[in-house]
């Protein structure tokens, strides 16, 4: 006799309440694994572009919007800061090191941010094709840019005003591809790269390069020369530059504690602490992700409960059909070992197709995020915690089945088949 195969139809013999079973298991650990996932995958992604940053110092304004526009590139910015006062902050001696950001545009939506070049250093960034940018209006772009605009070396990009790809474009500047970066799993796979001058000059923040035929005469082409940022060496040409942001690491973890409280109280600026902003971020989503959890593991003990009524009542319906399948030689133990297949079948494929809804759930999300801010969840990881689904999966099967069990060891054949 093959317990399996019985035990199978069985199941497809009740195929309303086992399917509401099934549906109910799969709600359940599919919601469970979906918030583990997106929990997991989502703070990996945060603490990974996190990674050499102690302090960012911005405009007045929130904290967080801050952190996530300096940082994550998600957000609008706070505004911007005297370059002459970001680089005091710079030369303080708790500053290990810093670098500038300058951004306000992007092309098809893709943000355009002028750096220094150690900005792709600090996410490991490596070159793939071409090299590094060696005068304005050269850029490097990040992968997810390239293979999802299809952009190559030497292509031209015309850049729109904002962080939206409906603002006013330039027509008359556009920047030349010079580089290609390999997919760092970091920030940088979705931006556009390139030096703060080349930001400066299209939104003629300092009238040293010529933007329109005509309007400029000078007889000494060197004066319009800026090739790098760190080639301007007089004062008074810094005194009217703005920088969007800048990235601070200290040379002391120490420092994290008093320069971001003096910056605040003793300058019109703001220091923001990356690590806090988003540990307060998260504990905010906590309490949602808690309490859908604890809804989650609601629907699975319901879910538990549907199967054990089902496994009972299907007992006392079968029952004169498992007395002449005991006459026939069945033993108690292979009946027993029936019904908690039966469970254990239905439990461990709602466990399976509740990983299968997780994932599918991801790759949702995961969607949704990079239409509106280009960030994609698009790695799969199997969790621990995913380990311990399988076994509460595994014990509620053998739980539900238990009192159905206890009545096969109790049956009375001769009863049941007198009573038939």
């Amino acid at each position: 006799m093959n317990i399996f195969k019985l035990s199978l139809k069985n199941i497809f013999n009740k195929p309303l309440s086992s399917s509401i079973s099934l549906a109910l298991l799969i709600l359940g650990i599919g919601i469970i694994s979906l918030l583990l996932q997106l929990n997991t995958l989502i703070k990996d992604q945060m603490d990974n572009n996190l990674r050499g940053i102690d302090m960012v110092v911005g405009a007045k304004g929130s904290p967080l919007q801050l952190i996530l526009s300096s940082v994550y590139h998600i957000d609008s910015p706070t505004g911007n800061i005297s370059l002459e006062e970001a680089e005091e902050i710079s030369k303080n001696r708790m500053v290990g090191s810093s670098i500038k950001l300058l951004y306000g545009d992007n092309y098809k939506g893709y943000r355009i941010v002028g750096a220094e070049k150690n900005f792709i250093d600090l996410y490991k960034g490596i070159i793939k094709k071409g090299n590094e940018w060696n005068d304005t209006y050269e850029v490097i772009v990040g992968s997810k840019v390239y293979e999802k605009l299809n952009i190559n070396i030497g292509d031209n990009l015309i850049s729109s005003h904002g962080l939206r790809e409906s603002g006013e474009a330039h027509e008359d500047k556009s920047f030349k591809v010079v580089g290609l970066l390999e997919p760092s799993n970091s920030v940088i796979d979705q931006l556009i790269i390139t030096s703060p001058q080349s930001v400066w000059d299209v939104h003629d923040t300092h009238n040293h390069k010529d933007e329109h035929e005509g309007e400029h005469d000078h007889e000494h082409e060197d004066e319009h020369d800026h090739e790098h940022e760190g080639e301007h060496d007089h004062e008074d040409e810094h005194d009217d530059r703005e920088i969007t942001a800048m990235l601070i690491k200290f040379k002391s973890p120490m420092n994290i504690i008093q320069f971001p409280r003096q910056i605040n109280e003793n300058t019109n600026l703001q220091a923001a602490v990356p690590s806090y902003e988003i540990s307060r971020l998260f504990k905010l989503f906590g309490f949602g992700i808690e309490t859908l959890s604890y809804l989650a593991y609601l629907i699975i003990t319901v879910s538990g409960f549907s199967l054990f009524i089902n496994l009972f009542n299907s007992m006392r319906e079968r029952k004169y059909e498992m007395a002449l399948i005991r006459t026939l030689g069945a033993s108690r133990f292979q009946l027993s070992t029936m019904i908690i297949f039966e469970s254990l079948i239905l439990t461990i494929s709602g466990f399976v197709l509740g990983l299968l809804f997780s994932r599918f759930g991801v790759m949702f999300v995961s969607s949704l995020m990079e239409e509106s801010i280009n960030y994609n969840l698009n790695s799969f990881v199997v969790l621990s915690e995913e380990y311990w689904l399988l076994a509460l999966s595994i014990v509620i099967g053998l739980l539900s089945s238990l009192i159905p069990v206890v009545q096969v060891y109790k049956m009375n054949i001769s009863n049941i088949l007198a009573d038939a």
